[in-house]
């Protein structure tokens, strides 16, 4: 689970998402790292309402995998998450990023992994 981490902290960048900053790699990161966390690890894709001030509230999405939830992109809050658990899929994922931003971030991941192992 580290290297994958590891791996999309290595990844982010405007390519994957149009919301990244540097001072916060994860902004808007979560419906495509949501895919290809399930393209690397397998496990299901999992959403909940996140409220931020000023903001309308949105779908923020994340992982379980063997029975445990990860969400890899909760950093990009300011404040903790009070999830849901809402089951959610791919489709409803794919609809937070584009086919460009999800292609980047599959394969750099992929490169990441290949290059540390």
């Amino acid at each position: 689970m580290e290297s994958v981490e590891a791996a999309l902290l290595a990844s982010w960048s405007l390519d994957s998402s149009s919301k990244w900053k540097q001072s916060n790699p994860a902004l808007g990161q979560c419906g495509v790292t949501a895919l290809v966390v399930q393209d690397t690890l397998g496990g299901e894709i999992y959403k909940t309402i996140v409220e931020k001030p000023g903001a309308n509230p949105l779908w923020h999405f994340y992982n379980r995998v063997n029975g445990k939830f990860m969400d890899f992109t909760s950093s990009q809050f300011d404040e903790p998450i009070s999830y849901e658990n809402v089951e959610s899929e791919r489709a409803e994922a794919f609809a937070d990023t584009n086919k460009k931003q999800y292609a980047y971030l599959s394969q750099a991941v992929k490169s990441c992994l290949v290059f540390s192992s």
